[in-house]
């Protein structure tokens, strides 16, 4: 499918790993010129590379830590025409509420909720001078089927689920459009990592970690390219009629009534 996305202009947050990686490379594979940012410069490289080697579009690196609005301003500054931001950076931990101290809490949402708020705030204003572009917030189900035992994320994920549908839904007054995607568990190398302690923990054998993925649907995790794809196309024009709205990609878990 043709996206006709070809000559545009992406930021993507987190960018450096596992879904943002995805996503940054498949702008590029549809002709997207990318700016890439994340904490570590070693690994934004490696993606800026990709990127170049394989489809000889322009990318940029900046390593940026999102949690200080600081670097917001920097990115504001050197990506101002961008056509589409995606806001991916941060990872919520899992813990109850007697497991997760309050620094720890703020630290998570402050790369995360607040980062995605900074960074919205920021890029709104640039888009809506101009009158156009599209903002993809990467989120996570766990904001749909709440769950206490990943309170942090929960509350979180559920927050910018209401940011994104709040602003999404007005902001086609000033040419924008908001949109966000709810992945489940998608086998990252921080999602494979925790499968690998938790088959070390249960059976003394770290690879067998793809046992404990039968439970779910289709006895699997969902792909980074998954969830890159549907990025793709909701930052393209044939989702020209796409706001306010939050696309689920979790093998239906939110609405089955189990998470991870």
């Amino acid at each position: 499918m043709e996206l006709g996305l070809r000559g545009r202009s992406a930021l993507v947050t987190g960018a450096s790993k596992g879904i943002g990686r995805a996503i940054a490379l498949e702008l590029a594979r549809e002709g997207v010129t990318v700016a890439l940012t994340a904490r570590s410069a070693a690994d934004l490289d490696s993606v800026r590379n990709e990127i170049v080697s394989k489809y000889g579009v322009e990318a940029r690196a900046f390593p940026l830590d999102l949690s200080d609005s600081k670097s917001v301003a920097v990115l504001a500054h050197g990506c101002s025409t961008i056509d589409i931001l995606v806001n991916n950076a941060g990872a919520i931990p899992r813990g109850r509420i007697d497991e997760i101290d309050e620094r720890r809490w703020r630290d998570a949402w402050d790369l995360k909720v607040f980062g995605y708020i900074n960074m919205t705030r920021a890029f709104y204003a640039l888009m809506k001078a101009r009158g156009k572009g599209v903002i993809v917030n990467i989120l996570g189900n766990g904001g749909e089927r709440v769950d206490a035992g990943y309170i942090c994320g929960s509350a979180g994920n559920a927050a910018l689920m209401a940011f994104t549908r709040a602003l999404g839904g007005a902001s086609h007054k000033d040419g924008v459009r908001v949109v966000g995607i709810n992945p489940g568990p998608v086998a990252t190398e921080r999602l494979v990592a925790l499968m690998q302690k938790e088959a070390n923990d249960r059976f003394g054998a770290p690879d067998r970690w793809r046992e404990l993925l039968r439970p779910f649907p289709f006895e699997r995790a969902g792909t980074s390219e998954e969830i890159a794809c549907m990025a793709a196309l909701l930052a393209s024009d044939l989702s020209a009629y796409t706001t306010g709205t939050v696309v689920t990609i979790d093998g239906g878990m939110a609405n089955g009534g189990s998470l991870i």
